[in-house]
């Protein structure tokens, strides 16, 4: 299994938090069948977190429950303009999961709405109406979100919010990464990159994500309490806040606009790889050398690990999707089945802010990467590949941080 840093703690944040971290359920629990609170009778297999690994080999403990279920899977993911994860990432590692845990392809499903609300509730309509017994949904915002699973409750099928929480949703299950967590990874990469190249007076733009997104949310309450005490001390300065966005584009525009308004801006905390791409390069243009102007991003997608290795970004959160894909995929496994997921799968509890319900999750760990840790994150995970992220200009670099394919 790939190595993770330890979970921060979530003091400094926990009053106003969002999100609310169970105590992890057993570390060790067995892959053979034993009795599971809920079920219908007989023994189900139980499944932990920590069996969860990138060889996908845990999957195969759930078959018995293939035979269990009833109806199909229907997943449906967001867009592919937020972040490439969706198309290179999730849907492959979805449908590998499925299949490993012995459903055959006429049994799911994973589609795509390509950034429409309609086509995404759409999807939901005729997934049910084909036979789903379960929806796996990450909603483009929380508004299509409750649409769907208002829809999907008046069916009687359950659904479970995949990545996003659906705020005033009525889903079953959520599986994300601690999303606090990853906006703490983000400032305190932040914090430690401004140190190590030496920026004296910080003088500092900070994005957000979408406002419609609860992570992008959840995200800010992560960095914003990390980065509060530098501001407050007069070390730091909080230059400006755009409104907030998934649209690089966009992004790109709120950036031009402020440091436009504010030349003196020398730091950037950028909420993704995707929004910090475009803006990298239109710092480049300007003359910005690198280790100079410290960015951060979020995905550990190719083109931010090159910019990591460029000296243009601090770092990146990992977010292992194969973890978050085949622990959404064990879920959808129990629900269809029937049964009640074990305790040590579901390790934590999400609050949805609207209903003031705790929502049972499964809440992943997510990793700061830089050029110090990237050969045992995601080059060791195979998440993207040495041969790319070292061709041409990169050989150097990779070769400066040991990266070996």
């Amino acid at each position: 299994m790939f190595s993770v840093t330890k979970r921060v703690g979530l003091t400094a944040v926990a009053a106003s938090a969002a999100l609310v971290v169970a105590a992890c359920g057993s570390s060790g629990g067995s892959s053979s069948s034993s009795s599971s609170p809920g079920s219908s009778g007989g023994s189900v297999p139980q499944l932990s977190v920590n069996q969860i690994n990138n060889s996908f080999s845990a999957m195969a403990t759930l078959k018995p429950l293939a035979a269990k279920g009833k109806g199909n899977v229907a997943v449906i993911l967001p867009d592919t303009v937020s972040s490439t994860r969706y198309v290179e990432f999730d849907a492959p590692y979805l449908k590998e999961s499925f299949a490993k845990a012995g459903l055959k392809p006429s049994q799911y499903t994973v589609q795509n709405a390509l950034g429409s609300d309609s086509t995404q509730f759409s999807d939901a309509q005729t997934a049910i109406t084909k036979g789903a017994s379960v929806l796996l949904v990450d909603p483009l915002d929380s508004g299509v979100g409750a649409h769907i699973e208002s829809y999907a409750k008046a069916h009687g099928v359950p659904v479970i919010d995949y990545d996003r929480l659906t705020l005033g949703g009525t889903r079953k299950y959520y599986v994300s990464f601690n999303n606090v967590v990853v906006g703490q990874k983000m400032g305190q990469g932040l914090v430690a990159c401004t140190s190590a190249w030496k920026v004296k007076k910080p003088q500092v733009i900070v994005m957000k994500g979408a406002p419609t997104d609860n992570n992008a949310t959840l995200f800010a309450q992560g960095y914003d309490a990390v980065l509060k005490p530098h501001f407050s001390s007069g070390l730091w300065k909080d230059v400006s806040n755009p409104a907030g966005t998934w649209d690089p584009p966009t992004a790109l525009s709120e950036f031009q606009q402020q440091f436009t308004a504010h030349s003196n801006i020398n730091a950037a905390l950028i909420p993704n790889d995707e929004n910090a791409a475009p803006i990298i390069h239109y710092l480049q243009n300007k003359g910005i050398k690198p280790k100079t102007f410290p960015t951060t991003g979020q995905d550990a997608t190719l083109t931010g690990l090159q910019n990591i290795l460029a000296g243009f970004q601090c770092g990146t959160v990992y977010k292992p999707i194969f973890l978050e894909a085949q622990a959404a995929a064990a879920l959808a496994m129990y629900v269809r089945a029937g049964v009640t997921p074990p305790a040590s799968l579901l390790n934590g509890k999400t609050l949805d802010p609207q209903t003031k319900t705790q929502v049972a999750s499964v809440l992943l760990t997510p990793t700061w990467v830089t050029t110090a840790n990237m050969n045992s994150t995601v080059i060791a995970d195979k998440f993207v590949p040495a041969s790319q992220l070292c061709s041409g200009k990169f050989s150097a670099e990779c070769k400066a941080a040991g990266i070996s394919g």
